[in-house]
């Protein structure tokens, strides 16, 4: 009898970074659920490029802000795919306006930290919850949750200060994770990307095309793509990492190295 594949939950697979992810995964033989919040077709296109790759998939609408729908995320992916042997917290939103953190809104801050970081934490609880059980009746093997932060976790821009903070808070979510589910066999994991070419980035494009290219920004000297980050995901869910928890992978073209 052929075994089951794993099953992964990614938030914010409709498109970029997570799309990336959650195609690496079905090459990976997972089964993946395809969260979105409010792009229904580029979810649904999610879903066909992984069922031609000979994985099941399916959409799930949840805004992970909302604690009802955080729940019903699970539960559905639980009912319909089976337990989830991995989490990859992804889903994130940037500031609607770019403001000086002296102009910036209350709104946009409470925003921007519901989704990019209440949300996470507390779906992570769920999910950490449920694998505990999981893992204890023999469904799930060496389950793992991933955190994708950015490295505005340590950069600061000062007309996104709601951003970088809620990315800097997922940070230390990621760490306080992994260590209150490394004795119950969970391993918890940062991923940190850098400047990525996806739709969230594609209003700055040209003035981050200028200075990679004049070699100001990035060592390596290209635009991240998704499938840079999919690869650090993939690693980890394939126990590449079985004795590493609470670290951080910079996946960010060198970004983070101080040259003199």
């Amino acid at each position: 009898m052929a075994t089951k594949p794993p099953v992964a939950v990614v938030t914010g697979a409709g498109r970029g970074i997570g799309r990336g992810i959650a195609l690496g995964l079905a090459k990976a033989n997972f089964d993946v659920a395809v969260n979105f919040a409010h792009n229904a077709e580029a979810a649904a296109e999610t879903c066909d490029e992984i069922s031609r790759l000979g994985r099941h998939a399916m959409p799930v609408r949840a805004d992970i802000a909302d604690a009802d729908d955080r729940a019903q995320l699970i539960a559905e992916t639980e009912n319909r795919l089976g337990p989830v042997t991995l989490l990859v917290n992804n889903a994130g939103i940037a500031p609607e306006v770019r403001a000086d953190v002296l102009e910036s809104t209350e709104e946009s801050f409470d925003r921007l930290v519901r989704t990019n970081l209440k949300g996470p934490y507390f779906l992570t609880q769920i999910v950490a919850t449920k694998m505990i059980e999981w893992q204890r009746a023999g469904l799930v093997r060496e389950p793992k949750i991933v955190f994708i932060t950015s490295v505005s976790a340590f950069a600061p821009s000062v007309n996104r200060g709601d951003y970088c903070i809620s990315k800097a808070g997922l940070a230390m979510a990621a760490k306080v994770f992994a260590a209150r589910l490394a004795g119950d066999g969970i391993g918890v994991y940062e991923v940190q990307p850098g400047v990525i070419q996806t739709d969230m980035t594609e209003k700055v494009r040209e003035r981050y095309d200028k200075l990679i290219l004049e070699g100001n920004l990035l060592p390596i000297k290209r635009w991240g793509q998704p499938e840079d980050v999919a690869h650090a995901v993939v690693a980890i869910a394939e126990g590449r990492f079985s004795y590493s928890t609470g670290i951080t992978i910079v996946v960010d073209g060198g970004f983070h190295l101080r040259v003199l």
